[in-house]
């Protein structure tokens, strides 16, 4: 069974049970009731309080007496850890994204794909003052934003087509993509590039590129990203880095053993044009300016 808010459960006890912490991960950080539990995944209240008071008491999820409500716990956050440590993707592509963030001097950032959702796992902040910044763990859907358009453009047309089918494109900004037609157009471009783009997409005043990364199997794994605020990156720079994104991706893929299509070779950029791009956009301000400066900075958590 499969909800059209991307939960994927079975009618069995530990599939409900999956289905509660899957809810309250994509609730994280707000905390939330049993009623709203009940009536998210379709269950009977007092079934959904009962897989709750379980998981309570193994330290899964944790109860706020003052608020009635729930959140992931300490076992929940040793299971996900573990998960973390087991897989290699984050070792890899973190060497990489130091190395996009230090040429451009944005934030590079990784989303890895969980159904027909995507999970932040991993950032590089740009030594920026002012620069974009995720939260680590918070869970967003395929339709907005270079980081999910370039999972999605990834993935077979039959699974673009069901998860369209079933899912509404909402607007979340004025530069939201709501038309099905406008959307299969921005895959193909995506697709043919190599990167996607976003301004203000997800995220009013932010831009961003991202390409996709894939496992040994060919399965889509998630996706490698540059973003900032949105007056930092010009159609020029968001070509450039594109390119530098859609390179790197490309890179972290063969690492993990995947190896693409004859057919489809990835073309890299010339050796000049990198080093062009690299000597253009170093950060410009000395070590003494940013240990001097002020640690405020503009925060935006999704893109």
């Amino acid at each position: 069974m499969e909800p059209a808010d991307g939960h994927r459960y079975t009618t069995s006890g530990l599939g409900r049970a999956l289905a509660v912490i899957d809810l309250l991960a994509e609730s994280s950080p707000e905390m939330i009731g049993v009623s709203t539990v009940a009536r998210e995944l379709n269950l009977p209240k007092a079934v959904a309080h009962r897989i709750l008071k379980e998981l309570t008491a193994n330290q899964f999820v944790t109860f706020d007496e003052g608020t009635r409500r729930y959140r992931l716990g300490p076992g929940a956050l040793a299971v996900g850890l573990a998960a973390l440590r087991a897989i290699d993707v984050q070792a890899v592509t973190n060497r990489h994204m130091r190395r996009l963030s230090e040429v451009t001097g944005e934030t590079a950032t990784l989303s890895m794909r969980q159904g027909w959702m995507r999970v932040y796992t991993d950032q590089v902040l740009s030594p920026h003052e002012i620069r974009m910044s995720v939260t680590l763990g918070s869970r967003h859907s395929l339709l907005a934003g270079s980081s999910s358009k370039a999972i999605l453009a990834a993935l077979p047309d039959a699974e673009v087509a069901e998860y369209l089918a079933d899912h509404e494109l909402v607007s979340l900004t004025a530069a939201t993509i709501t038309s099905v037609e406008q959307l299969w157009a921005d895959l193909r471009q995506i697709r043919q590039q190599g990167y996607a783009v976003s301004r203000g997409e997800r995220q009013a005043g932010a831009a961003s590129v991202a390409a996709a990364i894939h496992l040994a199997s060919g399965e889509v794994y998630g996706s490698l990203s540059l973003c900032g605020p949105q007056d930092r990156f010009s159609p020029r720079l968001l070509t450039e880095y594109g390119e530098l994104v859609a390179d790197a991706a490309r890179q972290v893929s063969a690492e993990l053993g995947y190896q693409p299509a004859a057919s489809t070779p990835a073309p890299a950029p010339s050796e000049q044009g990198e080093r062009r791009r690299a000597v253009r956009r170093q950060p410009t301000r000395s070590a003494a300016d940013q240990a001097d400066s002020s640690s405020a900075e503009v925060v935006v958590s999704q893109k």
